[in-house]
């Protein structure tokens, strides 16, 4: 397994979900998609300190409502069990009977209490689960044969091109902290969650509060700064477990190590959120937004994001046309006052607006960088000291294919 040392921190680009001590996982293919595997799980030895977030969307899926509730009753899960190829949302009574269901069998399955048990959807929106053919995987998902890390990362993808996984080592107290990261998403993709499960797992001891307060504002740093389609999905969550099987004291916003952990929490969601931006359907060329010299921290991102969110932007990449009027147009739509002769906008390395004017380019050399595998646009505001990065990728007409045959 590669290892690449940053600071206190070991990143390992194939590490994932088991890699913390006390964490098993496995997936199966169960009956709900044709070939591919479609049910997976994580599980924890102990009960697990959990923290989430969820989709904006107003239309929250069955197996969302049941897993928040779960969560509010101790702050604990030890469990979940996920399935892809349908989403479970927009099925009415019915649709959170089954979720019920699926929590109820696997946790007889481990011998559990049920709300130790979370549950995730991801699929097809409007259609009710094959209840007979998830019951029955339920109930084999934990034969030895299913159980690898690897058949997890497969169980969970819908539309997806490839696994997303990280995951990253620090030290604290004496005692080695593994953080590990498995996620889905490839369409529907857009800030303030998106069609996305991610799931995050460490042996760290950690205070509930603690965690929760680190998640949301990583979260906002992180997932809520990718975009693909500018659609939101109701079946969105990020949860992150941690049973303390490490063997630190607690960690809480006082504890001397709180900033390296919190550093390394946000490492693995920022490479996950890089990672689906990446595998956006259809999608050639990851896109990165660097926003400097905001006034505030939030303009930072709003500029960030309209610029990541512009269809327009996103074609011109994907034609690697170095048409830089797109972006001072996304800019202009933020809703954040900009002052035009202050900004500087360029295309990797090269300038191409400032102090209200165009710049001089070789059209040819900014073409030639739009064709690299990752393209970069800078743009400083020059009014303030705040930052933000936002992420996505070219909009082409595969997207289109995928999109427009998705249930068959």
């Amino acid at each position: 397994m590669p290892a690449i040392s940053n600071k206190e921190i070991i990143v390992l680009e194939e590490g994932s979900v088991t890699l913390p001590k006390g964490f098993t996982a496995g997936g199966m293919h169960c009956g709900i998609k044709k070939k591919r595997l479609d049910l997976g799980y994580i599980v924890s030895e102990v009960p697990a300190t959990v923290a989430g977030v969820y989709t904006t969307n107003i239309f929250q899926a069955a197996p969302l409502l049941l897993t928040q509730e779960s969560i509010a009753k101790e702050n604990k899960i030890q469990a979940v069990i996920v399935n892809s190829g349908n989403a479970n949302a927009c099925t009415g009574e019915q649709g959170l009977m089954d979720a019920y269901e699926m929590q109820k069998g696997f946790a007889n399955e481990l011998g559990i209490k049920e709300h130790l048990v979370a549950v995730t959807s991801t699929g097809v929106i409007g259609e009710l689960l094959p209840m007979e053919k998830v019951k029955t995987g339920i109930s084999q998902v934990l034969q030895t044969k299913y159980a690898t890390e690897e058949n997890f990362k497969n169980a969970i993808l819908t539309t997806d091109t490839c696994i997303k996984q990280v995951a990253v080592q620090i030290k604290i107290d004496g005692k080695t902290i593994s953080i590990g990261g498995a996620a889905k998403g490839s369409g529907m993709i857009h800030p303030n969650m998106a069609t996305m499960l991610g799931f995050i797992t460490t042996d760290a001891n950690i205070a509930h509060e603690d965690l929760h307060g680190a998640l949301k504002d990583i979260t906002n740093q992180t997932f809520n700064m990718i975009t693909v389609d500018g659609d939101t999905s109701t079946n969105d969550m990020v949860l992150v477990l941690a049973n303390g099987l490490a063997g630190n004291d607690q960690l809480t916003k006082d504890h001397p190590d709180w900033e390296l952990f919190k550093s390394g929490l946000k490492l693995v969601s920022e490479e996950l959120a890089k990672k689906i931006a990446r595998d956006g359907e259809g999608a050639t060329k990851l896109v990165e937004v660097q926003v400097n010299g905001a006034y505030s921290h939030e303009a930072a991102r709003a500029v960030g994001k309209s610029i990541i969110s512009s269809n327009l932007v996103k074609t011109a990449i994907y034609g690697t046309d170095p048409n830089w009027g797109r972006i001072i147009t996304a800019i202009g739509y933020s809703g954040i006052a900009v002052e035009p002769n202050a900004l500087v906008v360029a295309i990797g390395p090269y300038k191409v607006f400032e102090n209200g004017l165009p710049c001089p380019i070789v059209e040819e050399e900014v073409k030639e960088y739009l064709e690299m595998e990752t393209v970069k646009i800078l743009v400083e505001l020059n009014q303030g000291n705040e930052n933000a990065t936002a992420w996505g990728c070219d909009l082409t007409y595969d997207y289109v294919k995928i999109n427009a045959s998705y249930r068959t």
